[in-house]
């Protein structure tokens, strides 16, 4: 897999961020006009400051920001040059964090096409790194990670045990409007628990 393709390595983008802090990206895997996902995003992201976790970095990474093709799709010339640069700087991105919580919303049993195909585009930037699963759905969006499971495991990615799943029918009015349950807390803090210490630990490795 070629750099110009996949990005840097994260060995580069370590040694060019000089740091020591942890960064984790929370990703909102969602494209949908109307999504849901946003309000969710903040929701975590706002959680997640609110830990003060000493040495940590949160940043919330929106999909619907960068316009990238369908994998091996043709694409005319003018296309080429703004697909070029969209897959650049998601490679980036994805690579300057140590970990991640990516919000996945379940489309027929699954994750959306959006996100599996963002991530057909990553390997080395998100290999031996951590990664958290918050979901939506009718279920929570408990068959959408299975499903991230699978991919994430495909991309060298080891995915927290404990995970934040807020139901359509009680977590959000009217299915639109997101209005979680102070239950979720619970989950959320535990989930944010276990991916600092996998985070930290696969840290050692790369």
């Amino acid at each position: 897999m070629s750099e110009t393709l996949f990005g840097k390595t994260e060995q580069t983008t370590r040694e060019e961020k000089g740091t020591n802090n942890m960064k984790i990206g929370i990703i909102s895997g969602s494209v949908r006009e109307g999504r849901n996902s946003a309000a969710v995003t903040e929701w975590i992201h706002e959680f997640a400051v609110n830990r003060n976790d000493e040495g940590v970095e949160y940043e919330m990474v929106a999909l619907a920001d960068y316009d990238l093709p369908l994998l091996g799709a043709k694409l005319s010339e003018e296309r080429q040059a703004t697909a070029g640069a969209a897959i650049q700087a998601w490679s980036e991105k994805m690579a300057s964090f140590d970990g991640y919580v990516f919000i996945t919303p379940e489309y027929n049993h699954a994750v959306g096409g959006a996100l599996k195909n963002a991530t057909d585009f990553l390997k080395v930037e998100v290999a031996n790194k951590a990664a958290a699963l918050v979901g939506y759905g009718s279920l929570g969006g408990a068959r959408a990670h299975e499903n991230m499971r699978v991919i994430l495991g495909e991309l060298s990615v080891a995915s927290v045990h404990t995970t934040t799943n807020f139901s359509l029918m009680t977590d959000f009015e009217n299915m639109s409007v997101f209005k979680p349950n102070e239950y979720n807390k619970v989950n959320a803090q535990g989930m944010f628990d276990d991916l600092l210490l996998w985070t930290k630990a696969l840290n050692t490795i790369r």
